[in-house]
C-alpha cells in the first residue's frame, strides 16, 4: 500500500489507482450483499463509473456523483427514494472504505 499524500491525490489515477480500485470493489461487495444485486449493480455501472473522489482533508473523502444521478439510472426499476437511500449509503461505504484502504482508521 502506497503511504498516503494529500498532494498526490490531486492526481489520484496516477499515483493511486490500485487503492482506488480496491476501495471501490470492497464497497461494491458490500452493497451487493446487502441489497438486491441488480440495483447495486445498475448504480455501479450507471451513476458510480462517473463518480469522481476527492480528499477533503483531516482523513475525509468525498464522493462527487454526475449530474441528475438518479435520472442515469435505467437498468432497473426502483423508486427515486429507494434509489436515493441506497446511492447515499453506497457513497458513504466508498468513502469509509478509502480511508480504510489508506489506514486512516488505523491512526
Amino acid at each position: 500500500m502506497a503511504t498516503f499524500d494529500p498532494d498526490q491525490f490531486e492526481d489520484k489515477y496516477a499515483n493511486y489507482f490500485p487503492e482506488l480500485q480496491k476501495a471501490y470493489k470492497q464497497a461494491f461487495e458490500r452493497m451487493n450483499d446487502a441489497y438486491d444485486s441488480e440495483l447495486i449493480h445498475a448504480i455501479d455501472q450507471q451513476i458510480l463509473n462517473e463518480s469522481e473522489p476527492f480528499y477533503e482533508g483531516d482523513q475525509e473523502f468525498r464522493i462527487d456523483l454526475p449530474e441528475d444521478p438518479l435520472d442515469r439510472l435505467t437498468a432497473v426499476l426502483v423508486d427515486d427514494e429507494k434509489a436515493e437511500k441506497i446511492l447515499q449509503e453506497y457513497v458513504e461505504t466508498i468513502e469509509r472504505e478509502l480511508q480504510s484502504v489508506f489506514e486512516f482508521d488505523a491512526e
